[in-house]
């Protein structure tokens, strides 16, 4: 027999089976609950099986993989207590064709490590070390000041709402160069800028702060802290936060790839390590998820009381209802009417979620190696866990998706959402606000009428949102609601569930609205450039027809400088545009090493637009008091109305600010 036609007879028997599997259970199903009541708009779950997932995982991973340029990927899946599965798909290390192992290769897991963190947290609050509502300054031995008069306690760490800014700085390095997380919380506290517990706002600093809180209330460093507490008891002996990795460990790491096709990068050093430091195999993680869903215990050894475990997987936080919330440390990621809690994390190359049905008692654990092409990993992590739930805890009694408001009143509504919206997690005092510039969401009408959200579906295109209740849309081909609170009539703060417990979306306020700066800046910016381009052209075309300007001294000078600063402005722009870029591409570069050229870039950029303003207001007033045609007249206004528009803009989105503490 050929290998085609026996892998026909096989596939003919594989269906054969499942027909005859298919035809008893529905036998099965008809006898157990009669006619009346089927419900036969309910898709069939699939028994959770060691054999039915391996096969399902092995017919949709390799493809995904290869489609999207991913290097490779583990997935673990754990059940009542045990380890169900684990699968590795594609390669550790490319160019050598090394194989994942879910038992030995160690992947980043990036914020997952946070789960980790937040469990210390509770061990401490059950050993009465930590007040979970006590101000955090009682175990610190610097001071974090609170907002508006209220303190930070560790419950807003956990929930994401301590009300910092995003602090960037040091996050991770390719080098082994970074200060230690002690001295990188010390060198400067981010800004508050949310009352505690008003508003989710992701934050490293937060993390690593609590890891801090815990090694000094515990007397043990946190990697040992780890090590001892919850890796040890876990028999998760192939993980660790240290950083470079142990020597035992060091040849079990996968490589880390922007794609599969692109050459390996260096292993990631993440400053905040409590935050995300972790390393570890799929197996291990597994481990990690038998104890949470076991209440606490593996194996006989607790990490957690049942009643602690009780409390870090219940204690929500409503922001937005009703969508999903922020637990402590946790936070919820329900699907299909089920209790699911987990979380995601990202370095710049591996990309990874955890997640558990908590009434089921099964978790799954995935991690990819590659950012992959177009950001792949990403989305693929999120499909795979809805179709994992779709197919093994599908919704009980599945609905259409139809609008419950008046297509009027869904239009009206729509309208209202209309506009730019800032991100929570963002900086607001140093130069990373300027990334708002471009950042900032744009909520639209499609051409129904029907609110378009700038969030797009797996296929890369616009989603299919429809209003089910005042202010709350369901996307149609997905799982996700959006929901708005409104005030005064006027939507003020929104998100959706994939990202609403730990982050929002506040109204843009006027002044730093990016509907009307970008257009500003894009404007202001081509009249400067056409302005440089076209001097020496101006230049030579006078020359070659003998027509020199006819200026006096002060204004021939005051229109050379003119042009100088134009040039000086456009340079500066590009120089900050550069930077971003370089920012965007590889985070870290945020590791201090731009630190010598953003210190150039705020001086160089400082000097050009305001110096460059200074010009072109000397430039008008000479050209206003001369007898010039009205062109130069018109132009020297453009050109002070573009400086002071730079100016502006370099100040609310902070370029012209000093200091490398972001």
């Amino acid at each position: 027999m050929s290998g085609l036609e026996r892998k026909d007879a096989i596939v003919n028997t594989y269906l054969k089976c499942a027909l005859l599997q298919a035809a008893a259970a529905a036998v099965v199903l008809i006898l157990a609950i009669g006619p009346a009541g089927a419900q036969p708009g309910a898709p069939a779950a699939h028994e959770l099986t060691a054999d039915d997932a391996n096969a399902w995982l092995d017919g949709y991973l390799p493809y995904a993989l290869k489609t999207g340029d991913i290097a490779g990927a583990v997935v673990a899946i754990v059940k009542d207590g045990a380890v169900l599965t684990g699968r590795g798909y594609g390669f550790s290390d490319v160019e050598k064709r090394t194989p994942v192992d879910p038992k030995l290769t160690l992947f980043r897991p990036g914020s997952v490590s946070k789960l980790l963190t937040w469990t210390a947290v509770m061990q401490q609050v059950e050993q009465g070390k930590i007040d979970l509502d006590a101000d955090i300054n009682r175990y610190l031995d610097f001071k974090v000041p609170g907002f508006g008069g209220k303190p930070i306690t560790m419950r807003n760490l956990m929930q994401h709402t301590a009300g910092f800014e995003e602090h960037a700085k040091g996050i991770i390095s390719a080098s082994n160069d970074l200060p230690t997380f002690e001295a990188l919380l010390k060198q400067s506290v981010p800004g508050r800028v949310f009352a505690p517990g008003s508003t989710p706002a992701y934050s490293n600093y937060g993390c690593a702060l609590a890891g801090y809180i815990v090694e000094r209330v515990s007397g043990e460093p946190f990697d040992a802290y780890i090590e001892h507490h919850i890796l040890e008891p876990l028999d998760m002996h192939h993980s660790t936060f240290r950083q470079p990795l142990p020597q035992a460990l060091a040849p079990l790491m996968s490589k880390g790839y922007r794609t599969a096709s692109d050459d390996p990068q260096p292993f990631e050093f993440v400053g905040p390590a409590p935050a995300g430091a972790l390393s570890a195999t799929a197996e291990d993680m597994a481990h990690f998820m038998i104890a949470h869903l076991q209440d606490g215990e593996y194996r006989g050894q607790r990490i957690l009381s049942a009643a602690t475990a009780e409390i870090m997987h219940n204690s929500p936080l409503s922001v937005l209802p009703p969508l999903d919330r922020m637990e402590l440390g946790f936070f919820e990621t329900n699907i299909n009417g089920r209790e699911v809690i987990g979380h995601l994390g990202d370095t710049d190359w591996f990309h990874t979620s955890l997640h558990l049905f908590m009434k089921e008692n099964v978790g799954l654990y995935m991690s990819f190696n590659s950012l992959g092409k177009e950001g792949a990993a990403g989305t693929l992590r999120n499909v795979l866990f809805q179709d994992f739930a779709d197919r093994y805890f599908p919704a009980a009694v599945p609905h259409p998706v139809t609008a419950q408001v008046g297509a009027d009143v869904q239009k009206a509504h729509a309208a209202l959402m209309g506009g730019a919206w800032v991100n929570s997690r963002g900086a607001q005092s140093t130069f990373l606000t300027a990334l708002g510039l471009v950042g900032q969401e744009k909520v639209g009408v499609n051409k129904k009428g029907e609110l378009q959200l700038p969030f797009p579906g797996p296929n890369g295109k616009p989603r299919h949102w429809v209003e089910i209740a005042p202010f709350l849309w369901q996307d149609v081909e997905g799982h996700d609601r959006a929901v708005a609170r409104v005030l005064n009539g006027r939507p003020v703060l929104f998100s959706f569930d994939e990202l609403s417990p730990f982050m929002v979306f506040y109204r843009a306020p006027w002044y730093a609205s990016s509907t009307w700066n970008m257009p500003l800046l894009a404007a202001s910016f081509a009249a400067l450039l056409l302005t440089v381009l076209l001097w020496p052209v101006v230049a030579v075309v006078r020359r070659r027809y003998r027509a020199p300007l006819t200026l006096d001294p002060s204004s021939l000078r005051a229109y050379h400088w003119s042009r100088i600063a134009a040039i000086a402005i456009v340079a500066a722009i590009v120089l900050w545009g550069l930077l971003f870029a370089l920012i965007l591409k590889d985070t870290g570069t945020l590791g201090g090493h731009l630190d010598p050229w953003l210190w150039f870039a705020q001086l160089f950029g400082a000097l050009a637009f305001l110096g460059g303003l200074a010009v072109m207001v000397w430039n008008l007033v000479m050209v206003l008091r001369g007898s010039r045609r009205w062109p130069a007249r018109v132009w020297s206004v453009v050109l002070v109305v573009a400086a002071l528009s730079v100016v502006w803009i370099g100040l609310v989105f902070r370029l012209i600010h000093f200091g490398t503490d972001y």
